[in-house]
């Protein structure tokens, strides 16, 4: 499988930052055609947020990894943090800067970092559970530690987002391989007990990448796109939780 593959011939020492920035330029040389018009890569112009991140919040003792599918425009592209709705960023993870919006902009979706005053609904719900549920960001984060699988937010030209899994088999098949391997990377650093994909493309990610290697699983993705998320997000993410044997305080 990819995790033991990919990691034999690497550093067995990386960190999460080294991890996070070779992802970063191995998804930035990848090139994408028509529809896609804009291309947002959080991890170059966002980079000093997304390492205040990791740095703080990526823990080896963390045993669940949750998987992201890829930034949101009003998230981790404004912010460089998965999911990163931007008052669950600065007022609850205490990150307030670190993006220097990138010169070439989709005129629709500007990247306005920290100053951004739409709400990224899947974050604002992600993160509003866990604060509810935990109260602390570093209680939170010594059981779980969230992830995006692909680095790269897709933009079209009306504006509209275009998801990794839209794109052509040959534009995806270079993406992948990268994407595979921070995956594969972080879970070598992490050794989580368990990795739920949030959303089924996060869960068939992991299966692809790591196969039988670690536990896998999915819960909700909270987008507001799903009509399950909008009946009650939290509270069937909570039963899955459940279902799967992890306690909650």
């Amino acid at each position: 499988m990819m995790a033991s593959a990919g990691l034999r011939g690497r550093d067995r020492f990386l960190t999460p930052t080294k991890i996070a920035s070779a992802l970063c330029d191995a998804a930035g040389r990848c090139a994408f055609a028509p529809p896609v018009h804009h291309v947002y890569n959080p991890l170059d112009y966002a980079f000093e947020a997304h390492r205040q991140y990791l740095d703080r919040y990526c823990r080896r003792e963390a045993t669940i990894l949750l998987v992201g599918m890829n930034p949101g425009p009003f998230g981790m592209v404004q912010t460089g943090v998965p999911f990163g709705e931007v008052s669950a960023v600065r007022d609850w993870l205490g990150i307030a800067d670190g993006v220097n919006p990138p010169l070439d902009q989709h005129p629709k979706r500007p990247v306005e970092g920290f100053s951004c005053t739409r709400s990224e609904v899947s974050g604002k719900r992600l993160w509003g559970w866990a604060r509810d549920r935990f109260e602390t960001a570093e209680a939170f984060f010594q059981r779980f530690f969230v992830w995006n699988y692909c680095p790269l937010a897709f933009l079209e030209a009306s504006g509209r987002n275009r998801t990794p899994d839209k794109l052509p088999q040959h534009e995806r098949a270079l993406l992948y391989e990268a994407c595979d391997q921070g995956l594969a990377d972080i879970v070598h650093f992490l050794k989580p007990q368990l990795i739920l994909g949030i959303g089924r493309f996060g869960e068939q990610r992991a299966r692809s990448v790591l196969g039988n290697a670690v536990r896998i699983g999915q819960i909700l993705h909270p987008s507001p796109a799903s009509p399950a998320a909008n009946r009650g997000w939290a509270p069937q993410v909570e039963k899955q939780l459940a279902d799967l044997g992890i306690d909650l305080p």
